[in-house]
């Protein structure tokens, strides 16, 4: 990943003609990149910020099949589901893994239509199911969640799905793009595009770092980028139809003597009727998520207190010792872009959670909803399309068995085995300077020298795409995550090669920023 020799490429070659130009660096973006790069077409991917800084940072960090739309009766969705979670830990092991949820029931009747339902979860799943489901006793249940409220409990559900680093694996996408022939660049945003005379595309972008503007040729033209489809769509048309209808989730971390064990909670019942997760992650447990319908798309959305109210109000009727605001370390926010209803409505739970892939007259190959299972699916439809569209030399899908950046079997416990493959390589460099191997925060393992491999090796160009997306410590222990900036600040503007001015405004944008993560 070197975004500098993409940059020199898009200057010394300005009449290239790529096959394909994707718009959008979240889990879309990057899958449908690596798709048309693996077929062997000419790629540029282009992201007006940092990989994954949107809602593909921001998820509940599942890979499932999703047991409440089985709820729904949506079977076509939780098999497509399924089928892509079991690909995706085959794929990405080093960054996935298999996690056992418990469904506590507080009456016959609920364990039995729960294990019912999630007794066809296991069949569906066929020989990519990640365990069989289980009824549990109350003993069993105490024993595994030892902070649940004992009081009318009767059994439990004891189930299997997956678990991952989104943002982790956003970065590890895009060094595949990378390592397979293709080219990307953060902070670079496009700004318009016509289809020309001659049937090619002619876009206009510019180099958020220099303001230097690029005139970029393509055959086709794909429009990945989440919420904001709807903006790409109006450089296209003006006045174009909305096709996205954002929906908010907010999820809260807090200390893991909340929820001790291996084992994740899953309410399936929440106040709203939907469900609500609280999963070990990074040493943590990670509570969410909400479902608020909102008007306004952005790229830092914070917040609502009724957020943040609802998931400490439903916890509070699980766990004996159940946390306040005061317990929670960090809450972040992300937007889901929902395939936007016939009908209108604000109850966003009602909104589709299939994507949706759309041609425009133009041939502006538009592709949004979906979730980060169902990325390498999605992709593979959406280039497929862009195939025919653009009627480029048909090709075969090669991502259903293909191992992504980093991939290693087994993986240890070592403190760089998120790393996967790569971790040697890490290791290697943190040894090669006694400096490289201090620590950043005395409570965190995170070094001096892996800010450098970041900088180096995986694009990262600001404070707050090493603390957010590479480090994921301002995810959860936003006060961690402020305490380390200066140090991550001075390591970046020597590698960076830029002045105390440059340290400076990153400090103070990442502290603003950072603002947004705590409670008030």
């Amino acid at each position: 990943m070197n975004r500098e020799e993409t940059i020199k490429l898009l200057k010394d070659q300005p009449d290239k003609i790529w096959d394909f130009l994707v718009i959008g660096g979240g889990a879309t973006g990057l899958g449908v990149a690596l798709d048309s790069t693996l077929r062997g077409f000419s790629t540029l991917l282009l992201e007006q910020s940092d990989f994954t800084k949107g809602t593909s940072s921001r998820s509940t960090k599942l890979v499932h099949g999703g047991v409440r739309y089985l709820a729904q009766g949506d079977i076509g969705l939780v098999l497509e589901a399924l089928r892509e979670r079991g690909r995706l830990l085959k794929n990405a092991p080093h960054v996935t893994c298999n996690q056992s949820f418990i469904i506590p029931t507080y009456s016959l009747w609920k364990t039995f239509f729960y294990a019912v339902g999630l007794k066809l979860y296991d069949l569906l799943a066929g020989n990519l199911s990640l365990g069989k489901s289980v009824v549990i006793s109350k003993e069993k249940v105490i024993k595994s969640l030892s902070n649940i409220i004992p009081k009318k409990l009767t059994n439990g559900i004891l189930y299997h799905d997956g678990q991952f680093d989104d943002a982790r694996l956003g970065i590890n996408l895009a060094e595949s793009i990378s390592a397979s022939g293709g080219f990307l660049a953060n902070y670079i945003q496009v700004k318009s595009f016509l289809k020309s005379p001659s049937g090619f595309w002619e876009i206009q972008a510019t180099d958020i770092e220099t303001n230097i503007e690029y005139s970029i040729k393509s055959k086709s033209l794909i429009n990945a980028t989440g919420v904001f489809v709807d903006d790409i769509l109006n450089m296209d048309k003006k006045e174009s139809e909305p096709i996205v209808k954002a929906s908010q989730g907010t999820h809260i971390v807090i200390d893991n003597s909340f929820l001790p064990g291996i084992d994740a909670l899953m309410i399936p019942e929440t106040s709203d009727g939907r469900v609500l997760f609280a999963i070990p992650w990074h040493g943590k447990v990670l509570v969410g998520t909400t479902d608020t319908a909102v008007e306004k798309t952005e790229l830092e959305p914070l917040p609502l207190e009724k957020e943040v109210d609802f998931i400490l109000d439903n916890l509070e009727g699980y766990l004996i010792q159940s946390p306040k605001k005061k317990d929670v370390l960090s809450v972040f926010t992300g937007l889901r872009p929902l395939a936007k209803p016939s009908k209108n409505t604000k109850a966003s739970k009602e909104i589709s959670r299939r994507h949706k892939l759309i041609v425009s007259e133009t041939g502006l190959i538009t592709i949004t909803g979906g979730k980060w299972t169902t990325y390498r699916q999605m992709a593979e439809e959406t280039v497929d399309k862009a195939i025919e569209v653009s009627k480029l030399k048909p090709s075969t899908c090669k991502t259903v068995n293909y191992r992504i950046h980093g991939y290693i079997k087994n993986t240890d416990n070592s403190s760089l085995s998120i790393y996967g493959s790569d971790a040697n390589n890490i290791f290697k460099l943190i040894n090669s300077n006694p400096v490289f191997g201090e620590k950043l925060h005395i409570n965190y393992r995170f070094t001096k020298g892996e800010v450098i491999w970041f900088v180096r090796n995986e694009m990262a160009r600001t404070v707050e795409d090493v603390l957010a997306r590479r480090f994921r410590i301002l995810f959860y222990d936003a006060q961690a995550a402020i305490d380390m900036s200066e140090q991550v600040a001075e390591i970046m503007q020597f590698e960076l090669e830029k002045d105390n001015d440059w340290k400076n405004n990153q400090l103070l944008q990442f502290n603003n920023l950072s603002k947004g993560y705590l409670l008030k």
